[in-house]
C-alpha cells in the first residue's frame, strides 16, 4: 500500500527510512516538504541533544528505544564522521536544577536538566570550552545515557538513504486535497509543486502528518469538516553556533574516522566503535540578567559550539523560510556566550531562529488520528516532540512505521495517542 508522509523533517525522514526497510516498497512511499529549503526549522536549526532517561512516564520506552536506534545507526554508518554522533557529558551551572520528570520545564521558561533523573557524583570532568571564572558544574550524565548530534547532518544521512532505496521526495509541493471513496478509505491525495505550479494526484492508502510545528494546521486544511482537534501549537527560539578558541582541544584528535578505524562485522558489515572518539559536553545553566536558562551543547567533528534556550511565542509564519530574527534576542544569547565562555575567545558563524512543535501535556503525539468516537481513517500524527524532536526521531519513526503496517510496536507509545 502507498503511504505519504507530509513533512520531511526528522520525524518524517525518520519514518520514510524505517519504512523503507520493512515490507512497504520504497518506491511506495512518498515524501512531501512545502518548504523551499530543506530542514529549514528545528529539524537543522535544533541543539542535537540526545537524552535515555530524562522523559516522563508516556514517553519513557521511545525514549529508551530511539536512544538506542541512535547508538546503533551510528556504529553502523559511521555516525561520527557523518553527523557528529559522540557520547556527552551533561552538566548544570543551574542555581536549581529540580528534581521531577516531565518536559513541562520547555513551558515554564526553566532548565532542561529539570528532566534528568538523578544527578552523578561530581568528579574533574568539566567543558574546556567554559571560562574558568564559572567554577566547576555538576555532572548530570557522564555519558551513559547522554549523547551529542548535529541534527541537519543526521537529517540529510536519513533522506539521502531513503532516496538511494527509491523512496519519493515531492519538493517544494504542498499536499491541498485528499480523495476517499464512498466507504471512507483514503485513495489519493492532491499535490501541488510549488515551482512549477503542477498539480497531480497520487494514489495513497495511508497518511502520516508529521510537518512538525504546522501539522495543525495541514490537518484542518486537509481535513476541514473533522471534529478532531490536533493540539500542538509553536515555539519560537533563537540560537547561536559558536567557535571557540578552546574546541575542540589539540588532543582530541576531532576527525573522521578513517577506514582503518572500522571494524568488520558479520556479512561483512563494517561497525564504527564509539568507545574510544572524544567525548562533547552539554551545559545547563541560568542566567539572572536574560532570566531565561541557556543550554550549550558542544559539537565533534565540526568544534561548534551550540547556545540556545531563549524562547517566545512568535507567529508561525507560513513557511519556515520566512522566519524574521530577532536582533534583541541575538545580543542576549551574545552576551551569555561571552559570559561563560569569555569576552573574545569565540566567534558567532551562525544566528538562527526556528519552530518546535509543543503539546500543552509536554509529550508528543504519536498514534492514528482517532480520538473517542472521532477517527480519520487511514491517517496518522506523529508530531509535538518539543525539544526532544532529535532525540525521540529515530523511535518515532520506528514506531510510526510499524503502526501504519498494522506490526507489533517498538515501544509502548499508549500515552503518546491523541
Amino acid at each position: 500500500m502507498v503511504t505519504a508522509i507530509i513533512g520531511a523533517g526528522i520525524i518524517g525522514t525518520s519514518t520514510a527510512y524505517y519504512l523503507s526497510q520493512s515490507d512497504t516498497p520504497p518506491s511506495d512511499i512518498h515524501l512531501i516538504e512545502s518548504s523551499p529549503e530543506l530542514f529549514a526549522s528545528a529539524s537543522g536549526y535544533a541543539a542535537g541533544f540526545l537524552a535515555r532517561d530524562w522523559f516522563s512516564a508516556p514517553s519513557t520506552s521511545l525514549g529508551h528505544l530511539s536512544f538506542d536506534l541512535h547508538k546503533k545507526l551510528a556504529e553502523e554508518h559511521n555516525g561520527y564522521g557523518r553527523w557528529g554522533y559522540s557520547r556527552s557529558t551533561a552538566t548544570s551551572l543551574a542555581e536549581t536544577i529540580g528534581q521531577g520528570e516531565g518536559e513541562d520545564w520547555l513551558g515554564e521558561g526553566t532548565s532542561r536538566a529539570k528532566a534528568a533523573k538523578t544527578i552523578a557524583e561530581n568528579d574533574d570532568t568539566r567543558p574546556v570550552w567554559l571560562a574558568t571564572s564559572q567554577g566547576r558544574p555538576d555532572i548530570i550524565d557522564k555519558g551513559d545515557g547522554t549523547a551529542q548530534v548535529d541534527p541537519y547532518e543526521l537529517c540529510q544521512f536519513l533522506l539521502s538513504e531513503c532516496k538511494k532505496r527509491g523512496v519519493k521526495l515531492h519538493h517544494p509541493a504542498k499536499v491541498t486535497k485528499v480523495t476517499r471513496d464512498p466507504k471512507g478509505a483514503l485513495t489519493s491525495i492532491h499535490i501541488q509543486s510549488s515551482q512549477t505550479s503542477e498539480e497531480y494526484d497520487i494514489s495513497c492508502t495511508r497518511l502520516v502528518l508529521a510537518a512538525g510545528a504546522w501539522t495543525r494546521e495541514v490537518f484542518r486544511t486537509l481535513f476541514p469538516t473533522s471534529k478532531l482537534n490536533i493540539p500542538i501549537s509553536s515555539l519560537a527560539g533563537h540560537s547561536l553556533l559558536l567557535r571557540s578558541k578552546h574546541w575542540p582541544p589539540p588532543s582530541s584528535n576531532a576527525f573522521p574516522q578513517s577506514p582503518e578505524q572500522t571494524a568488520e562485522g558479520a556479512n561483512g558489515s563494517k561497525h564504527h566503535p564509539l568507545v574510544s572518539q572524544p567525548r562533547c559536553h552539554a551545559l545547563f545553566t541560568s542566567d539572572p540578567l536574560g532570566a531565561y536558562s541557556p543550554e550549550l551543547f558542544s559539537r565533534l567533528p565540526s568544534g561548534h559550539i551550540y547556545i540556545a534556550g531563549l524562547n517566545a511565542h512568535y507567529p508561525l509564519p507560513d513557511l519556515p523560510t520566512e522566519r524574521q530574527i530577532d536582533p534583541r534576542a541575538i545580543e542576549v544569547l551574545k552576551a551569555t556566550s561571552e559570559r561563560l565562555l569569555g569576552k573574545g575567545e569565540f566567534v558567532v558563524e551562525r544566528e538562527a531562529l526556528c519552530w518546535r512543535p509543543t503539546t500543552n501535556r509536554g509529550t508528543p503525539i504519536v498514534g492514528p488520528a482517532k480520538k473517542g468516537g472521532e477517527e480519520e481513517a487511514g491517517v496518522w500524527i506523529a508530531a509535538g516532540h518539543g525539544p526532544w524532536g532529535i532525540s525521540l526521531s529515530l523511535g518515532t519513526g520506528k514506531v510510526v512505521s510499524e503502526m501504519v503496517e498494522g506490526k507489533a510496536l517498538s515501544a509502548d507509545i499508549w500515552g503518546l495517542r491523541l
